[in-house]
């Protein structure tokens, strides 16, 4: 990963290819022993999947976003990548949503025998990584690899990665990276980074492998004609961004707001499904359980994903901790816009849109945002509440 270099692009890290040599890069990962992965169009979205060359690519395809709908469709142009983040992330596969964490196997003879498993990961090749998605996978890096506690698994899985990543050359209604500062240029980390022309691809080399790899396509010198048309390419995206949210002292905001009567206004929409976190490419909570065979000699131990919405994720010894939809809704906004720089020193949304385009709902997090700053309560004395705890009522049936 110190492979990587600077955000500073050297006028001789810009060179222009064919676009039938972007199908013989796919191979050439392939051939070096990387999975290689990336969009498709499957069950009428497009996803994140093992690809074999270009004709896995969703050419010609276009897609149309708004809060709460998702629609994929051949619109009659020929590019490969003018569409914009889907339903999955490249989490699935670094932060896989089920893992197993240890084994447990009984002996007649000898007693129980515990284990990790130690299997390799794949090495992949991420091809198609949107500027969002990078940051995305930094917030991930760091949460899983630079604080106290680092996750063996995603480490593994991490270190053997190559990012070809793409520019964003269009935007959905449901974008706005322009208002976190993820987009929609693709900034390092990345081994290339590739903006589609009508005729062939700029690739920009991020890192020694990346140069490694380009040695072994034939492509020519960026001109600056290549240059001024991938960036206004880029511009364009950029200007079709028009969902704002004011990230200014938005920390604060939401901190000194925690009894804001915004929350119980979403609280009457929000339908706890979890969508939202998901198809979040940051989100990161989940549960441990245990799995036995029918026998019982045999146990796994399974991390699975989870979410703050789910009502059993705040159990304790004495109930559920964030009972109603309205706390669960609160914590997990504030968490991913305020507290998350308490924690990692970066906020956990990177502008990509999904938990608008995928709530049932329409739920925006930017108007809530918007309405909070509008109107701050900085936490005013407000009508009483119902205490938020869960009594568990036993069913007759189940009374001694």
């Amino acid at each position: 990963m110190s492979d990587y270099r600077g955000d500073q692009v050297e006028s001789d890290s810009l060179r222009r290819l064919n676009k039938d040599e972007f199908d013989k890069l796919i191979k050439m990962l392939a051939d070096q022993g990387y999975t290689v992965l990336g969009p498709k169009v499957r069950d009428e979205a497009i996803v994140y999947e093992e690809i074999n060359g270009l004709a896995d690519l969703p050419q010609g395809y276009r897609d149309d976003q708004q809060p709460g709908r998702y629609r994929v469709a051949q619109v009659g142009h020929n590019n490969y990548f003018e569409f914009n983040v889907g339903p999955q992330s490249w989490k699935q596969f670094l932060f896989p949503p089920k893992l197993t964490v240890g084994t447990a196997e009984r002996d007649p003879a000898s007693g129980w025998t515990f284990a990790t498993p130690n299997q390799q990961p794949p090495k992949m090749a991420f091809v198609g990584v949107r500027a969002c998605e990078l940051a995305a996978i930094a917030v991930q890096d760091r949460v899983f690899m630079q604080g106290p506690y680092v996750d063996p698994d995603y480490r593994a899985r991490r270190e053997s990665l190559m990012l070809i990543a793409v520019n964003c050359t269009v935007a959905a209604a449901t974008c706005f990276c322009t208002s976190t500062g993820t987009g929609p240029k693709c900034q390092v980390p990345f081994d290339l980074a590739f903006t589609e022309l009508e005729d062939s691809f700029l690739v920009e080399i991020g890192s020694n492998r990346g140069d490694a790899l380009v040695d072994q396509l034939v492509t020519v010198a960026g001109a600056d004609l290549d240059r001024k048309r991938a960036e206004r390419l880029q511009q364009r995206a950029a200007e079709q961004i028009r969902k704002h949210m004011d990230t200014s002292d938005l920390r604060d905001l939401l901190q000194q707001n925690s009894e804001h009567p915004r929350w119980d206004s979403v609280a009457s929409r929000c339908l706890s499904c979890t969508n939202c976190t998901m198809v979040c490419p940051t989100c990161f909570c989940s549960s441990v359980h245990e799995v036995s065979d029918l026998t019982g000699d045999s146990v796994q131990r399974e991390r699975v994903w989870d979410s703050c919405f789910n009502i059993d994720f705040s159990y304790m010894a004495d109930g559920v901790v964030r009972n109603s939809r309205r706390s669960r809704f609160r914590q997990w906004l504030t968490h991913k816009l305020a507290s998350w720089h308490d924690q990692f020193d970066s906020s956990g949304c990177v502008g990509c849109g999904r938990c608008i385009t995928w709530c049932p709902v329409g739920i925006d997090l930017t108007e809530e945002v918007a309405a909070i700053r509008a109107e701050p309560s900085t936490n005013r004395q407000l009508p009483a509440t119902q205490p938020e705890k869960t009594i568990c009522v036993v069913p007759e049936r189940a009374r001694p």
